[in-house]
């Protein structure tokens, strides 16, 4: 859940540290501007960050304890690279340059996989859900419109029992629209 949480803000976390170095913004002013908010559960672990500071603690330690509580890759990345840049004094804005566009490319890949991943899902709801209402309706007006063949198919069930025919149809119908839209959402990268 954390991992998920940190890939879907990490790209504009990244790209917002990378328009502010790159005019001149220091690393603790971008970090501050970071935990001011947009960036989900990376604004909040910079909010903490700056917590620690003001309590004493060396941004380069934060950094790091950071590092370790951190799921994802690419947000290791990040705090890898801006800790490099606290300890040595690193050319912290082509790593994050290079860092973004890797990050947007993983993020292409798995819209990519996604979209194929659901396939025919679309087609099939849309066929259930047009399909079985029009079929149960044709079985749930059977009685009326066959009334005079029984004769020759022998007889009918009552129309309150077709009815019942169509109501559970409808209702497995339903169920199966719900089972394919949560195998749907289930495979959603979070991007």
């Amino acid at each position: 859940m954390r991992e998920q949480e940190e890939s879907r803000d990490l790209l504009y976390a990244i790209r917002a540290l990378e328009i502010m170095m790159s005019s001149g913004v220091g690393l603790e002013a971008a970090i501050l501007s970071i935990a001011g908010g947009g960036y989900g559960i990376i604004s909040d672990d910079f909010q903490k960050m700056i917590k620690q500071q003001k309590k004493g603690k060396k941004l380069e330690i934060a950094l790091r304890d950071l590092m370790k509580k951190a799921s994802s890759k690419g947000y290791k990345k990040l705090l890898t690279t801006m800790y490099n840049n606290v300890k040595s004094n690193t050319d912290v804005l082509k790593t994050l340059q290079m860092q973004a566009e890797a990050e947007e490319e993983e993020q292409n890949e798995k819209m990519k996989k996604y979209i194929e991943d659901l396939g025919g899902l679309p087609e099939s709801l849309l066929s259930i859900g047009m399909i079985s209402p029009i079929l149960l309706g044709l079985v749930g007006l059977a009685p009326q419109l066959m009334g005079d063949a029984g004769a020759i198919m022998g007889t009918l069930p009552s129309n309150s029992t077709m009815m019942n025919m169509v109501r559970i149809g409808l209702g497995i119908t339903l169920l199966g629209m719900a089972f394919i839209g949560m195998k749907a959402h289930t495979k959603d990268p979070g991007v």
